[in-house]
């Protein structure tokens, strides 16, 4: 499996969607609504894809000051590649631009609660949301 990882790719809306179908992070998120998807994109300080043959597999979708934290807000993998450390390596190349005491954040899909204490990450129990 040949898979190419690209910096700051410029995905568009569509190729998002799918791959956040493709991930079932589609259930979390505004597919439907492509507008607010355009700008996640947009507005990203960091996009990280992984792709097969020119077709998106994953993307790390980060928003961040690169020096003290970094907002990994959305890491999507199409289930059929899962398993296969496309996800962790879309974190490393995410690591590479940001400085080293940086702190990478990030809220966990419920499916991936186990997976991220084995690529290192702690559990924080004190995060907090609010809805405008």
């Amino acid at each position: 499996m040949n898979i190419e990882y690209k910096l700051n790719k410029n995905i568009t809306a569509s190729e998002f969607i799918e791959v956040l179908k493709n991930s079932t992070l589609g259930e979390r998120r505004p597919i439907n609504d492509k507008l607010t998807i355009a700008g996640m994109i947009e507005n990203a300080d960091l996009i990280v894809t992984a792709t097969i043959d020119e077709k998106i597999i994953g993307v790390a979708r980060v928003v961040t000051d690169f020096y003290y934290c970094c907002y990994l807000s959305d890491l999507a993998v199409d289930v059929k590649y899962q398993k296969n450390g496309i996800g962790k390596k879309l974190i490393s190349k995410v690591q590479e631009q940001i400085n080293e005491k940086c702190k990478i954040i990030l809220l966990s899909a419920p499916d991936a609660t186990e997976y991220y204490p084995k690529i290192g990450f702690t559990q924080h129990n004190s995060a907090w949301t609010i809805t405008k």
